[in-house]
């Protein structure tokens, strides 16, 4: 009896279960056809390569987990692993909303210094002390404007009109000065406030305007190139540190390429999906890029006088112009 139940001990420990796949979760806003739903299926695709058998990535679309405010509260709480934001950033760190400051960013080649000697060494230590870990700073996109109404070719265009933006002071602050009414809203809830008429306009790059069908239910399109936004992939700090070695080095280094694959993805998408919006039927024009310079400069005086180091992050910015 002895012997078998010796036998029986021994079995139970060679058939113990190996441990469980860890599996990461994903979200974003963004629909299928945009540069942020693309980047984040190539740095999915990246790490479940370098993770396979170890851990599994699962990216989760067009708000099916929750709204960038819901997922980043998500994200806190450790309910969520990653989430993907971009304009939101500046409720959790304000000088994250540099990036609303209008006509900042010259090119992507600009944007790749700002990244590399703003974000990462000034901005990133910030969303640590909120309890946020950095992974990568991709792309939203230059913004476009489109609205029901008119061709906005000045500001004075905006007047009176309500506009759709994303969660994020900056831009609120800057469509006022515009002369516009913003109207902070869910990417998701986007298409039916456009169809139903609780906004008369809204503002996305390209590839979003595409993806969220606004075409469908806005007339004009003004290209305007107010603002360039990165999006910022994030974990949670608390999440980060509780991953073994191995899974916290393949979401940081597989993070850094993707930025350069977006990089070249919405270059060539941007001229791509702005011909297709036309093809749809929108009326297309440029808008006076002077006029909104000129009109921007509040958004600065008070990002200076309102945002600790405000003026020390633009002058930075706008140093790296020409290459860092």
């Amino acid at each position: 009896m002895k012997k078998a139940i010796v036998g029986f001990a021994l079995g139970l420990a060679v058939t113990t279960p190996a441990r469980a796949e860890l599996v990461i979760q994903f979200g974003t806003t963004s629909q299928p056809g945009s540069v942020q739903v693309a980047s984040a299926e190539e740095y999915v695709k990246r790490v479940n390569a370098r993770l396979k058998g170890k851990a599994r990535m699962e990216l989760y679309h067009s708000s099916q987990l929750g709204s960038d405010k819901d997922m980043l509260q998500k994200v806190k709480l450790g309910t969520l692993d990653i989430s993907q934001p971009s304009t939101i950033t500046s409720t959790i760190v304000p000088e994250f909303g540099l990036f609303d400051m209008p006509y900042l960013v010259k090119d992507r080649a600009h944007m790749r210094c700002i990244a590399k000697e703003i974000v990462w060494p000034i901005l990133a230590p910030k969303l640590e002390e909120k309890g946020y870990k950095l992974l990568g700073v991709w792309e939203n996109g230059v913004r476009q404007i489109t609205n029901n109404k008119r061709p906005i070719i000045t500001p004075k265009d905006l007047e009176g009109l309500k506009i759709r933006i994303p969660q994020g002071v900056w831009r609120a602050k800057m469509f006022e000065a515009y002369g516009a009414a913003p109207v902070p809203m869910g990417f998701a809830e986007t298409f039916v406030a456009l169809q139903t008429g609780v906004v008369d306009g809204q503002e996305n790059p390209y590839v979003n305007i595409e993806s969220g069908k606004f075409h469908e239910v806005q007339k004009y399109l003004s290209e305007t190139n107010h603002v360039y936004t990165p999006s910022f992939p994030m974990t949670s700090v608390r999440k980060f540190n509780s991953y073994p070695i191995e899974v916290q080095k393949a979401l940081l280094e597989e993070a850094i390429p993707v930025q350069e694959w977006t990089y070249a993805l919405a270059e060539k998408e941007d001229e791509a999906s702005r011909d297709r919006l036309i093809k749809a039927g929108m009326q297309f024009n440029k808008a006076d890029r002077d006029a909104f310079v000129a009109a921007s400069r509040s958004v600065y005086e008070l990002f200076e006088k309102e945002v600790p180091g405000g003026k020390a992050l633009i002058d930075k910015a706008l140093a790296l112009a020409n290459g860092c």
